[in-house]
């Protein structure tokens, strides 16, 4: 009696246990199925596209012969609320739905799963762990990731078709980033959005089909999204100012306002720099901006610049900078904005200054009073609005030689130079250098119409005659040439050279080059520099280049020198004074 009842026993326990194992194993589990493919290729490419996003994408044949992802698998409860906020998000497609795995054949991703079943897999789940032994286990060899599947056109479009609009507007974004697209933002994927494609494929030497393949989705997104992480491009409105413009804050902080600048400094060693540009004013207003930019060290001398009644654009460009600065008259103020950047940031920068293109705005007539931030005497010194002035390496005067803006100079200008300028703007080259007689003919590349040019005298001054020269004795500090007297002493040198001219004046470095001119106004002669041989002379001993020497070297040149009028009566001395204005230029000379 008793082993009938152990008997019993035992089988109630199999029977419990069994039961038990059958109530685990029939759990339900389900999955949210995103999409499905009509081949394993292309669903391969998307499950890894949704891989990117969630962790627990898996894939099943169906039995319909397509290929479904799913996320999962969840309890019922968990699956509806997490179908429900992925499609409240926009991150899954808004036909996806709860599958119970019925139709599920076998498992084809993650790439290198074995081939199972739904219920295989959901079976695999409860089986308790086989114990663990000290048997060195072979492990099966690893399978390598499948390479990316490159979809056909109409497989591209398929994918394409189950985005979201949000995907499709940022698809739009980013090809107006990479500046191959100027439509609207607005999901429609049609001509000018589908040309931007096949152009954005070109730049990447792809077949531009004007449809984008779900790797070449992903490619430019992430090209894209990096540049913004950089970048930080948000809309800064500047009240003060009364600007609104999309800056680059990953790149740049607001630093300071010194009018008519609001000043943005380089952040994140990004050697970035923005000026907001904003004050009240007409064209004059804008026309001395205009000027006033290209004497900035942060302006490269190099580049395209116009200049308008209602606005201009300086673009400078050098081996290590390149900046870009605009413009505008808005009622009665002037607004712009300036941005210059360093080697290294050409392509992400010249996406930014699109961007800062097509969104600069003046908000009114708000704008920066140079009394809000009163400058020192001894910040203005070499600064304007706090921003360092470029200086030359040396500067000499020069004089014009005929209409057509030829200026004649000393080569002591000419040495160590990069650049050589009449004026500060007007880049100019070298027509003629005479080492032996010290002089320069320079032409500038723009042509310019001067007021006044030399014209010889018909004989050399008497001795102890009046004469002066015209020049820039402080280098450009005072804005117009200076004219400084003294007398004519000799028609050669101390050694007797025919070429020179012995004056007794008191002439500065900056004199060196311009011209020494008779009380008719004539021309006597060119300043050269003073002797550096060692040889120390009484004080105010000064030498010039004669202009019969002049004349005939300009001829070698075909430019013939004006004759003065004979028997010419002396001038008054305010007279000849705006007569050397009139013909002398600064002469600059930079690295």
């Amino acid at each position: 009696m008793q082993r009938k009842v152990r008997s019993v026993l035992v089988v109630m326990a199999l029977l419990a246990g069994s039961l038990a194992g059958a109530a685990v194993a029939q759990t339900p589990q389900v999955w949210v199925q995103v999409e499905a493919q009509p081949n394993r290729p292309q669903a391969e490419v998307r499950a890894q596209a949704y891989a990117n996003t969630f962790p627990d994408v898996v894939g099943y044949e169906l039995a319909s012969g397509w290929f479904g992802i799913e996320l999962g698998p969840y309890d019922p409860a968990t699956a509806q609320a997490r179908l429900a906020t992925l499609r409240s998000q926009g991150q899954i497609p808004a036909d996806s739905f709860v599958a119970d795995g019925h139709e599920f054949v076998r498992k084809f991703w993650p790439a290198g799963s074995a081939a199972t079943t739904a219920a295989q897999s959901a079976d695999a789940a409860v089986q308790p762990a086989a114990p663990a032994t000290a048997q060195a286990v072979t492990a099966a060899p690893a399978t390598a990731a499948p390479q990316p599947v490159q979809e056909t056109p109409a497989q591209a479009q398929q994918s394409e078709s189950l985005l979201t609009l949000g995907q499709k507007q940022d698809l739009q974004r980013a090809l107006a980033w990479f500046g191959v697209y100027k439509g609207g933002i607005d999901g429609a994927f049609g001509a000018g959005t589908r040309a931007a494609m096949a152009a954005w494929q070109t730049s990447q030497q792809l077949d531009p089909t004007g449809i984008l393949t779900t790797a070449q989705r992903t490619t430019l997104m992430k090209a894209y999204e990096a540049d913004q992480a950089k970048a930080g491009l948000r809309a800064v409105k500047d009240d003060n100012a009364g600007i609104s413009i999309d800056l680059p804050m990953g790149m740049v902080a607001f630093s300071r306002y010194t009018p008519p600048f609001a000043h943005y400094d380089p952040a994140n060693g990004s050697g970035v720099t923005v000026l907001l540009i904003s004050t009240p004013g007409d064209q004059t207003t804008l026309s001395g901006l205009y000027s006033l930019l290209q004497t900035l060290s942060i302006v490269p001398t190099d580049g395209p610049r116009s200049l308008t009644g209602t606005g201009f654009d300086i673009t400078g460009t050098s081996a290590d900078r390149t900046t870009f600065a605009h413009a505008e008259v808005a009622g009665r103020t002037v607004k712009g904005y300036l941005v210059s950047w360093g080697k290294g940031n050409e392509a992400l920068m010249s996406h930014v200054l699109t961007a800062m293109k097509d969104s600069f705005r003046s908000t009114g007539p708000q704008a920066l009073d140079a009394s809000m931030v009163p400058l020192s005497a001894s910040q203005k010194s070499g600064m304007v609005a706090g921003l360092s002035l470029r200086k030359p390496v040396m500067a000499r005067s020069g004089f014009f030689v005929d209409a057509a803006g030829d200026v004649l100079t000393t080569t002591e200008v000419l040495k160590n130079c990069g650049r050589v300028t009449v004026g500060e703007r007007h880049t100019a080259t070298v027509v003629l250098k005479d080492d032996t007689l010290g002089l320069a003919l320079l032409r500038p590349k723009e042509p310019l119409s001067p007021l006044a040019y030399a014209a010889t005298a018909p004989a050399a001054p008497g001795v102890q005659a009046q004469i002066a020269v015209a020049g820039y004795p402080y280098q450009g500090v005072l804005p117009g040439a200076a004219l400084t007297f003294g007398t004519f002493d000799a028609g050669q040198g101390l050694n007797g050279e025919a070429n020179l001219r012995r004056l007794s004046l008191k002439a500065e470095p900056g004199d060196v080059g311009g011209p020494v001119l008779d009380d008719s106004g004539a021309l006597v002669g060119m300043l050269l520099p003073a002797k550096t041989d060692g040889t120390v002379l009484p004080d105010g001993v000064r030498f010039a280049l004669g202009a019969g020497p002049i004349a005939t070297a300009l001829a070698g040149k075909g430019i013939t020198l004006a004759s003065a009028q004979p028997n010419a009566t002396p001038m008054a001395p305010e007279d000849l004074a705006t007569l050397g204005r009139k013909m002398t230029v600064l002469v600059a000379c930079w690295k």
